[in-house]
């Protein structure tokens, strides 16, 4: 029977743990006891289900995008059929990669904004810059809170008759150029659309897919967190299209000639 003081039981465990206080570790500087925040709320302090490359090209009226349909989780290729791609409206379209799950996080405000465009029925709608500028201070403003969203996105579209094609980080890094690639598209596919770019000649509708094909197809033999299935989105002045998916054409003939295959 436990001892009683007063008329009163004595505590279970003198100057110990109240139920439902957090405590720090002995010897650690701080309050005893800290309330509870945020019940039920965890941040990741890193990328957990994560997309690959994503390449975006401007060519003679328009933009075209690319993605594998791979989200990774970890090392593993867990979900082989996520579209990373997406048309916003007839003038913009995005691609995103990083963390999924923080992007959707991104694409549930976008999508109400297009919601709300629509009911007002002023002939109003996002454009790609505005798309582009939201997504700076929004992706700024969560890294200055150190709490980031783990994405690169790559915005295009075409505004007031010109082809616009800008990138974002997590950081809210933010830079537009001809040509775009995030991941190890940066170091494997930009030097490909570069060396078509730098010549000054206009680029095609057909051309550019083909060149964004061919980079998808690059992608998938040097990085092994790729997947052969890809989806394009194009955007010109007449409208915004979400094409494929693709698969790549798959040739391993050079690995017979690999010791120890």
């Amino acid at each position: 029977m436990l001892p009683f003081n007063n008329g009163f039981a004595s505590p279970l465990w003198h100057n110990g743990p109240i139920p439902g206080g957090l405590y720090n570790f002995p010897g650690h500087n701080g309050p005893a006891s800290q309330p509870k925040k945020d019940y039920g709320v965890q941040r990741a302090s890193q990328p957990i289900t994560t997309g690959t490359s994503v390449v975006g090209l401007k060519f003679d009226g328009g933009v075209v995008i690319a993605a594998d349909n791979l989200v990774s989780y970890g090392s593993m290729a867990r979900f082989q059929d996520v579209q990373r791609v997406f048309n916003i409206n007839n003038k913009t379209v995005v691609g995103a990669g990083g963390d999924f799950a923080d992007f959707q996080c991104i694409k549930r405000y976008i999508d109400q904004k297009i919601i709300d465009d629509m009911c007002y029925a002023d002939e109003y709608e996002m454009k790609p810059k505005s798309l582009y500028n939201w997504l700076t201070r929004i992706l700024y403003t969560k890294r200055s809170k150190f709490e980031p969203l783990w994405v690169d996105i790559v915005v295009g579209g075409v505004e007031d008759g010109v082809p616009f094609l800008g990138h974002v980080d997590l950081r809210g890094r933010s830079y537009q150029d001809d040509v775009i690639a995030t991941g190890f598209g940066k170091h494997l596919a930009l030097p490909l659309l570069r060396e078509r770019t730098e010549t000054g000649k206009p680029i095609g509708r057909d051309e550019a897919i083909a060149l964004v094909k061919k980079c998808m197809e690059v992608l998938f033999y040097r990085d092994c967190r790729a997947s052969p299935n890809f989806t394009i989105s194009v955007c010109t002045k007449e409208k915004a299209e979400i094409l494929g998916p693709f698969k790549v054409s798959q040739n391993w003939e050079l690995a017979k000639s690999v010791e120890g295959y």
